[in-house]
């Protein structure tokens, strides 16, 4: 099936967190960063914290934050000009890239494969990946589970048209997986965690020996070119909050009210991701047009998109 640009834009347009015709596009003039951020990775504790705003606020510039669901409608915001900068998984950039979006690779967390999984109930006669030929199986379309289920299928000998997909949101996915509409659901943490202690959901297969499931911070072309000085202070500032959270999990865990998260779900979420931000290699690179490649093939994506061409290059 191809996908248009179009239809791309269709899916995840609904699923905006915020009226785009609401939004102040940042320029030269009011010195604003938009960030996107999901209930996922580094921002959403670097937002809980609160350390970014003094730090932008010495250079000239402030912050406004919108949260979305997923990678694939953050990065449709940023498509519209809406948000400057955000933060997805692998795949949602992928999509992006080949709806023309003026994306920019800025840096990326070490690999945390753990960080996503297939789940089924707890109470489910499934129990293996081979099991799912022929079932219903829940995922955010374009996020980085949606590779996730490729590889996982292709490890036992399965193709993607061996089950049959369920497009949905992580709220919508959740709904389905507890009330028995989807046979299994591939998503990543907290929603992940958040499954494992609410309804004690199973793990099929997690990432470990697929795929890598990298964290990515991505921006506009605008920001990259024109406020180099703000990508510095923000890089700075996800470094620090890596490396305290890597360092005192626990306290991080504390911050539980503010990124609204159930501090036991934090707690599971926080110990399989990964920490330490930096510029994207050659490897990286490689792995991520992999993807590409693997998309490509499958007709998930229109075109072939070439990922070395929208990387910033130098320090991250």
């Amino acid at each position: 099936m191809k996908i248009t640009r179009r239809a791309f834009t269709a899916v995840v347009a609904g699923a905006i967190a915020t009226p785009l015709t609401h939004v102040r596009l940042a320029g030269a003039a009011d010195k604003v960063v938009r960030i996107g951020y999901q209930k996922y990775g580094t921002l959403v504790l670097l937002k809980g914290k609160g350390t970014l705003e003094k730090k932008l606020e010495s250079i000239g510039y402030t912050v406004e934050w919108t949260e979305f669901p997923g990678g694939p409608q953050l990065l449709e915001a940023l498509n519209a000009g809406a948000v400057d900068f955000g933060s997805t998984g692998e795949t949602p950039p992928i999509f992006a890239q080949a709806a023309n979006a003026p994306l920019v690779y800025i840096a990326h967390e070490p690999p945390a494969p753990r960080g996503e999984a297939i789940l089924v109930p707890k109470d489910s006669p499934i129990k293996s990946v081979a099991e799912l030929k022929g079932k219903k199986v829940a995922f955010n379309k374009g996020s980085n589970v949606h590779y996730l289920l490729v590889k996982a299928l292709e490890e036992v000998g399965l193709t993607y048209e061996d089950v049959e997909p369920s497009f949905l949101a992580p709220a919508d996915g959740r709904a389905a997986f507890e009330k028995g509409a989807v046979d299994a659901w591939v998503i990543w943490d907290p929603f992940q965690a958040a499954a494992e202690v609410a309804v004690e959901a199973r793990e099929l297969r997690n990432g470990e020996g697929i795929v890598p499931n990298h964290q990515f911070y991505l921006g506009t072309k605008a920001l990259v070119d024109g406020h180099a000085e703000a990508i510095d202070v923000l890089i700075e500032a996800i470094s620090e909050i890596d490396e305290w959270t890597k360092s005192d999990t626990a306290a991080a865990a504390e911050l539980s009210p503010s990124v609204g998260i159930p501090e036991p779900v934090l707690v599971k979420a926080l110990e399989r991701q990964s920490y330490g931000v930096k510029s994207l290699d050659d490897t990286v690179v490689a792995q991520q047009q992999n993807i590409a490649d693997t998309f490509f093939k499958l007709k998930l994506i229109p075109k072939e998109v070439t990922i070395a061409d929208v990387v910033r290059k130098g320090k991250a």
